[in-house]
């Protein structure tokens, strides 16, 4: 219990130390969101991959998917590491960079105002922005009740607090420096812990040959291959291809992920984040559904649901119970730095967007550079707050995941499609398949979509949808359709 209580304490004081130290750099408005637009490969592809990967995929997804479809579940952290990190950098992350400094943006959805010249998509971008990733900010807390309960014997409610805490201290002091200082930190320790407790579970179980033999004589309940969870792509194949996709394309657009390239060093930089982030992406997530692949092992230990099922979440805590201390410290730490470096990302880019396009010249007039610090830093709370609220409502309801899934199908859906034909495309066939893409966006939200539509985003989607025709003529006719922006 001493190496578990002092490992965390360590761990808090570096979060808060560097919160302090980094107060140098939040002197402006630039400087506290973006670090001044000068920071490093390796802090931004930690920080990218950390924002990318929660609490949610070690204890959750890794637990499920690996007793869905044993060690197969490893493409899923390897379809992570090349679709969702490495395409998404060469894709995204040059042109961004680019137009984002080139523009002045610090935000999306300001990003969006420029780029189309649009003041009414830039306010509607950001409601949209703050509307679902509030809610999101509440999954980052999944998992950690039954961790702490198992090493502390803490309560849920406490351990919410207590990383709401930390993560509002640190960021509310040093601002994006302090939270990709800490990523790279807590990527560190994601990095070590992860690989330590793969060898520790593989070693409690005889080892990796005699792990894979015993998992090998498990069958699979709907399928009649012979040891399906060791075969190469499990006992499912489309079900997998499907959550690989889902899971690496969905986040391509989450604004806290794409903040990552505001801020980066121009020049090679972004080759070298891509790089450094892929092969974080490949061992923390390739290292995690592997692990999860040999949840069935532990079948007789998982708690089941009354209908015979597993409770998901419950996996992954089995098989760590029986390693010794320090590695369930360890294993602390990794699921704290999961959870918070993706806190911290979230709370900073929502307070930023409501800050800067939705408060500033909209509802309050004037806002000088001061006034707009203050503003981030106290919604900095509210939103930790709100989040740490909604999550405790979840752990004592039947409603789960509808926060996560909210965010992602609606906030991911909508900012990635019209950030890559904001970066990639010409002006005005951008222009064209934006209104494209609100009206595809009705079809799929139904009734609560169009309430949305009747306000501020329909107009502007009707205004830039009237650019669609010339757009298509020209390109038939052979015209120039790249342009710079501005």
């Amino acid at each position: 219990m001493i190496e578990k209580i002092c490992m965390a304490l360590i761990f808090v004081g570096v979060a808060v130390g560097v919160g302090i130290y980094c107060r140098r750099h939040t002197g402006s408005v630039d400087g506290f969101i973006l670090g001044g637009r000068n920071v490093g490969p390796w802090l931004s592809a930690f920080a990218f991959g950390t924002s990318y990967f929660s609490a949610v995929i070690f204890v959750g997804y890794a637990g499920q998917f690996g007793w869905k479809y044993g060690v197969a579940a490893t493409w899923i952290g390897i379809g992570n590491a090349i679709l969702g990190s490495l395409l998404a950098w060469w894709v995204l992350g040059p042109r961004t960079r680019e137009m984002t400094h080139r523009l002045g943006a610090s935000t999306m959805p300001e990003f969006f105002g420029e780029r189309y010249q649009s003041k009414g998509l830039r306010i509607a971008a950001a409601a949209i922005i703050f509307v679902f990733l509030i809610p999101y900010t509440a999954s980052v807390y999944n998992g950690l009740s039954r961790l702490f309960g198992m090493a502390f014997g803490l309560p849920y409610e406490v351990c919410v607090i207590g990383m709401a805490v930390i993560t509002c201290v640190y960021v509310v002091l040093g601002g994006y420096m302090a939270t990709v200082m800490n990523d790279f930190i807590q990527g560190i320790v994601m990095l070590l812990g992860i690989v330590a407790v793969i060898v520790a579970v593989l070693v409690n179980n005889g080892g990796f040959t005699e792990a894979i033999a015993t998992l090998s004589l498990i069958p699979a309940e709907d399928s009649q291959m012979a040891g399906p969870f060791v075969s190469f792509f499990g006992p499912n194949l489309p079900d997998l291809i499907g959550v690989i996709v889902l899971t690496s394309l969905g986040t391509w657009g989450l604004p806290q992920m794409v903040q990552k390239f505001y801020a980066i060093k121009s020049g090679p930089a972004i080759k070298q984040g891509a790089i450094i982030s892929t092969v974080f992406a490949m061992v923390v997530a390739g290292g995690s559904y592997f692990l999860g692949g040999f949840g069935r092992l532990y079948g007789d230990q998982v708690e089941m649901t009354a209908a015979g099922t597993p409770v998901y979440d419950s996996i992954m805590p089995t098989m760590l119970s029986t390693l010794p201390d320090l590695l369930i410290g360890i294993v602390i730490v990794l699921v704290l730095s999961a959870s918070m470096s993706t806190l911290s990302s979230l709370v900073l880019t929502s307070s930023s967007t409501l800050t800067l396009d939705l408060l500033k010249d909209n509802v309050v007039k004037n806002m000088s550079e001061k006034k707009q610090l203050v503003y981030m830093r106290v919604l900095i709370v509210v939103f930790i707050v709100i989040s740490a609220v909604i999550a405790l409502v979840q752990y004592n309801s039947s409603i789960t995941f509808i926060a996560q899934l909210m965010s992602i199908s609606c906030a991911g859906r909508f900012v990635l499609g019209t950030l890559l034909l904001g970066a990639l495309l010409a002006s005005r066939v951008a222009s064209g398949c934006v209104g494209q893409l609100h009206r595809g966006r009705g079809s799929d939200y139904g009734q609560h979509d169009r309430r949305v539509r009747g306000h501020g985003v329909h107009r502007v989607a009707h205004q830039l949808r009237r650019h669609c025709d010339g757009a298509v003529a020209d390109h038939r006719a052979g015209g120039q359709l790249v342009h710079k922006a501005r």
